[in-house]
């Protein structure tokens, strides 16, 4: 679960990343970022034998997602230091090889080969992306947030853009659960599975379309600390969706 969840993050900011107008932020935000995601890639790759069932056969084994983990970090590292140099387009080219990489590695590392040409597999796959969205959305508006703190004159367009992000990952993810939980009742065998899926969609969805709604709101008056603290709000949330999520997940199999 933790190689799981330290994968989702790279995936989602790196995806935040690429799609956010890196042009408006300073290139210290980014050196930042990639220092994030070689944390989380190197705890992925010492986590990536406890991926999921060892007994399941996946379209990649532990030893090869622990590699692509190792290579997600040793590219973020370069990542850091050609943002710290301010190589823009250098540094451009390894968030786009941290997506692919990351993406890759979550997708195949936690799907079988027969499942990902069905219908149920797609929509795992497609349920894991979106979370990802959303993980990552919110913690890269959040720290772009507290960034402003350090660079003022910053346009804000950058972090309404990510508000929206947040907004458009969180009704993916509304989709994807309201596929899946008609599947989901007859499947429930005690009262804890209600109480948790109650909290799942509390927390990890209809919270961030919460947020996102009140962040765009409060950028309109341009207050970028109060837009932060929202979001802070909105890890928070996320965190506690997506985890109650993989409990799920592992009690139920079905991408809740």
């Amino acid at each position: 679960m933790i190689a799981e969840f330290s994968l989702q993050l790279v995936c989602g900011m790196s995806l935040m990343w690429a799609l956010m107008p890196r042009g408006e932020v300073t290139a210290g935000f980014f050196r930042i970022q990639m220092m994030v995601a070689l944390g989380l890639s190197v705890l992925a790759a010492l986590t990536a034998g406890r991926l999921t069932d060892t007994e399941t056969e996946f379209a990649i084994g532990t030893g090869l997602a622990g590699i692509l983990c190792g290579s997600v970090a040793a590219c973020a590292y370069v990542g850091s230091v050609l943002w710290t140099l301010n190589r823009r387009t250098a540094g451009t080219v390894c968030v786009f090889v941290i997506l692919a990489l990351s993406t890759a590695t979550l997708v195949l590392s936690t799907s079988t080969a027969a499942s990902l040409t069905t219908n149920a597999g797609f929509v795992a796959a497609a349920g894991r992306i979106a979370t990802s969205g959303t993980l990552g959305a919110s913690m890269t508006g959040m720290l772009l947030g507290h960034w402003y703190l350090t660079a003022p004159t910053m346009s804000t367009e950058p972090l309404k853009q990510m508000i929206v992000y947040l907004g458009a990952a969180a009704v993916c993810r509304l989709l994807i659960s309201t596929i899946v939980l008609p599947e989901a009742w007859p499947a429930l065998v005690s009262s804890n599975h209600t109480v948790w899926i109650v909290l799942r969609w509390v927390t990890g969805i209809v919270g961030p379309l919460v947020v996102a709604v009140m962040g765009h709101r409060i950028l309109r008056y341009g207050n970028t600390q109060a837009a932060t603290g929202v979001l802070f709000v909105a890890v928070i949330l996320t965190f506690i969706g997506e985890m109650t999520a993989a409990l799920l997940f592992q009690e139920l199999g079905l991408p809740l």
